[in-house]
């Protein structure tokens, strides 16, 4: 086994879907080395070509399938495969077996990193929901990279290089019928497009030579850093239960169409807030979950979000609501130099990938709040904060996934915290 390298082919029996987009196999018998398996499914045996050699484990691609799992489906898009396009981790999945795999996936980050065992879970948790939309066409922020040859494309898995594509299948139909791939592009690093649920249509553009994040990746949120405008209107129009907002077209908002009124329909159906309740929505954004419970209190709702954009969007949005705050900070910050201070009674949290953190959790917990619903995109990240929650005395009380990335192997959960 200490003799593999990269290129080295193997044949293995692919076990469980792990954090990741990967399937876990062992080589060499029960006890063998770990290799995590892309393009692969559970029970199905194949050969795999060595990727990366790491101390302890290695990562691979399926590239031949000798026994394929009933769950296997051809990918839609021609540069979903071994060597493609690194955004689409699934595409080799079933619709179904998708829902399957995500709920496994979070099962097992809860009970390894949150120690919830499975009865436990069983209780809170059932399966994750689609969106009902379908697998395509849903994406509507994407960012493209433009590689030495001036060809946009994305980026393969775990790797810098940009294979150039003609068309992203899960792109939102308005980004599928702009020209961004069909031309070249001498001078610049990176593209991004957005098409809002309000019928905007934008295309930006950075440069060679500056600053940016995310280039070429469409499983991460773009960061606007160094963009210009090269089409469309200066801020796009997001529109979620009657209420509209206007925002600049390079800040964060959900990428799924659906996913923000999902989002904030089981916010509230965990939170059930109740007239003079005060809130903080941390981490909000534009002010997204301060709105829909704003007006059911009626009561002081403090919005932190340490973005200058993000900022400006909750003042300009959120005007017409006049006891809501917005407070310009980063959450752990603001808990701990209390420029925000109880009594506090609903806690909505929408951290970023990284999740809260242990700091940001135990001054929420301080606060001694009714209720806390956590919004997450990544399971990891929400199982560890899981786990200080318990520590501190509080209870994982509800939870729910949603598929709001189809096809890649991202995740969003909705958790409702109670005090034990």
């Amino acid at each position: 086994m200490d003799d593999l390298v990269e290129g080295d082919r193997i044949e293995l029996t692919v076990g469980a879907p792990a954090h990741g987009g990967h399937c876990v196999a062992r080589f060499g018998g029960p006890h063998g080395r770990v290799i995590f398996v892309r393009h692969a499914l559970p029970g199905e045996r194949v050969t795999a070509e060595i990727t990366e050699r790491h101390r302890g484990y290695l990562r691979a691609d399926a590239v031949e399938i000798h026994e394929a799992s009933p769950d296997r489906v051809e990918p839609p898009c021609r540069f979903a495969h071994p060597g493609g396009c690194g955004g689409c981790d699934l595409q080799h999945v079933s619709a179904d077996a998708q829902l399957r795999w995500k709920t496994q996936v979070v099962r097992e980050q809860l009970s390894r990193l949150g120690g919830l065992t499975p009865e436990e879970q069983d209780k809170i948790f059932v399966r994750t929901e689609p969106l009902g939309t379908g697998l395509l066409n849903w994406r509507s922020r994407i960012r493209y990279a433009v590689d030495a040859a001036d060809r946009p494309g994305l980026l393969q898995h775990r790797s810098h290089q940009v294979v150039p594509i003609d068309r992203c299948l899960i792109a939102h139909p308005a980004i599928q019928e702009l020209d961004l791939l069909r031309r070249s592009w001498p001078g610049s690093a990176a593209l991004q497009a957005v098409a809002s649920s309000g019928g905007d249509v934008v295309t930006l553009e950075r440069p060679a030579g500056t600053s940016g994040s995310a280039d070429g990746d469409p499983t991460e949120e773009p960061n606007g850093t160094g963009l210009a405008r090269l089409a469309g209107p200066e801020r796009v129009t997001e529109v979620v239960g009657g209420r509209t907002w206007e925002i600049p077209p390079d800040s964060f908002w959900q990428v799924h169409p659906e996913a923000a009124a999902t989002l904030t329909t089981a916010v509230l159906e965990m939170l059930r807030p109740a007239e003079g309740e005060v809130t903080w929505d941390l981490y909000g954004g534009a002010g997204l979950f301060a709105a829909a419970v704003a007006p059911l209190t009626g009561a002081r709702t403090t919005v932190v979000e340490s973005s200058p954009a993000g900022v400006a969007a909750a003042r300009a949005n959120l005007a017409d609501l006049p006891r809501v705050e917005v407070v310009q900070a980063a959450v752990e910050t603001a808990l701990s130099r209390r420029r925000i201070a109880g009594p506090v009674d609903l806690v909505v949290l929408d951290p970023p990938r990284a999740g809260a953190g242990a700091g940001v959790v135990r001054g929420i917990a301080a606060a001694e709040p009714r209720a806390v619903v956590y919004v997450a995109c990544d399971p990891a990240a929400l199982a560890r904060d899981v786990k200080t929650f318990r520590s501190l005395g509080w209870q994982l009380a509800e939870l729910r996934a949603f598929d709001c990335f189809p096809m890649t192997q991202h995740v969003e959960c909705v958790a409702l915290f109670l005090p034990a």
